[in-house]
């Protein structure tokens, strides 16, 4: 009989997602594992693989379809010897059994030990008998070679032909991509709508601006910090300069260790050792590694720290679990790692839901000193403001030294003013006496 295609859950909160792309039409033949739609949800695009052979009968919801609930059905698959006319959909509709889904959710690749997380290994699925292109498929076969160069020269696999076996990327493709000045990855098309009807015209004639869709990661941005803000969490702030000149000798230090290049190289940023301090931090201060519910307020046994990350349309919080357990060059690498693949849109579910503590940096911007709103369900959240050499006072004379001043905002609920002193103080010897990380 017909097999009902449902919109899958990507994550156990997901409730709904928008239906991004098909990659099959009505009278495709399809393989288990093969691809065949894309599904995003506010953070993130998946990839959505058949679980059962068959044709593709009818396909029920288009391609950019909005707010698409989870187990709609999206599509039907037929067997052997059935025809569109055997399709009911009114009884497939109906059907939720175990058997019933014939999609499943992708993850998206496991990175590579070279740390191109775009890699997949697994070989190449089919449609209709024939491999597809990488480009068009959404999955990247390339060696580890040209992988690495691709990473270094900033190369989108995707944009690249393979003439390796079974269309896979080598070292020669990418090389001739590079002097050909191809497989740039080009910005995201903003999608313009018409001038909303709740914009006063006389305030803002339509020909003055350009209206552009509010996509499904801002739509839950905006309510979620809304919640946040205005409603569910009593915020105050703590603030405290940190002086980085042993940190900055520390970090200089560890980083000439590293090889210049190869699979061995790496480079500590500033912001590693602020992970890794906030989660010794945590650690030393249990009370601020906590949640609030209205049954019990959770003490989390891990520092589980999301580390926002902009990308096109909003922000995002890739989490670095268990950090009080990683070293500083695995922080730095599952950073760059994770950002990478937000910013494509790549991060499963579970590498960004949770956590139990935020960090925002906006340093890199020249900004000195600011206040995130708290990231819920976390109890506090740290923003980080630049390095700046600044005079004050030790021992009674004026010095000039690396300052950097850093904003706690706590969730008054869990986190009163006193657990909070005593986290920023924590924090504040870990960052000023690097070497107390490592005890």
């Amino acid at each position: 009989m017909p097999t009902p295609i449902l919109m899958p859950a990507l994550s156990p909160t997901m409730e709904e997602g928008t239906l991004a792309k098909w990659n099959v039409k009505e009278g495709d033949v399809v393989s288990s594992g093969d691809v065949i739609a894309e599904i995003e949800t506010d953070k993130a695009t998946m990839e959505v693989e058949a679980v059962d052979e068959g044709k593709v009968g009818k396909i029920l919801i288009d391609a950019g379809t909005e707010n698409v609930k989870v187990n709609a059905l999206i599509a039907v698959l037929l067997d052997d010897g059935e025809s569109a006319g055997d399709i009911d959909l009114g009884a497939l509709s109906g059907d939720t059994s175990a058997s019933a889904p014939a999609v499943e959710a992708a993850p998206p690749a496991t990175p590579a030990a070279n740390g191109n997380a775009s890699a997949s290994a697994s070989a190449p699925a089919k449609v209709n008998g024939a491999a597809p292109t990488p480009a068009k498929s959404g999955r990247i076969f390339a060696s580890p070679l040209a992988k690495r160069i691709a990473k270094n020269e900033g190369l989108n696999l995707q944009l690249v032909t393979g003439t390796g076996p079974h269309g896979r990327v080598v070292k020669r493709d990418v090389e001739k991509a590079l002097k050909e000045g191809t497989g740039k990855a080009e910005a995201p098309a903003v999608e313009f709508v018409p001038a909303p009807a709740s914009v006063d015209a006389r305030l803002y004639p339509p020909e003055s601006y350009n209206a552009v869709k509010v996509d499904g990661m801002r739509k839950v941005i905006a309510k979620r910090l809304s919640q946040s803000f205005n409603q569910e969490v009593p915020h105050f702030p703590l603030n405290v300069d940190i002086e980085l000149n042993k940190l900055l000798a520390t970090r200089a230090a560890i980083n000439a260790t590293s090889p210049k290049d190869g699979e061995g190289a790496f480079k500590l940023s500033v912001n590693d050792f602020i992970i890794k301090a906030n989660a010794m931090a945590l650690k030393a201060v249990p009370e601020a590694n906590a949640t609030y519910t209205d049954e019990a307020i959770l003490l989390h046994k891990h520092a589980d720290i999301g580390v926002a990350v902009a990308i096109d349309g909003g922000l995002i919080t890739p989490i670095v679990w268990k950090a009080e357990e990683k070293g500083l060059k695995q922080i730095s690498a599952e950073i760059k790692d994770m950002a990478g693949r937000a910013r494509n849109r790549k991060l499963k579910p579970e590498e960004y839901q949770g956590g139990t503590f935020s960090v925002s940096n906006l340093g890199m911007f020249g900004i000195t000193s600011f206040a995130s709103i708290v990231n819920q369900p976390h109890g506090a959240i740290m923003s980080v403001g630049a390095g700046e050499e600044r005079v004050v006072v030790r021992n009674g004379e004026m010095v000039i030294r690396t300052m950097m001043t850093v904003t706690l905002t706590c969730d008054h609920r869990v986190v009163d003013g006193a657990v909070g002193a005593q986290f920023l103080a924590a924090f504040k010897q870990f960052c000023e006496e690097p070497a107390a990380m490592l005890l």
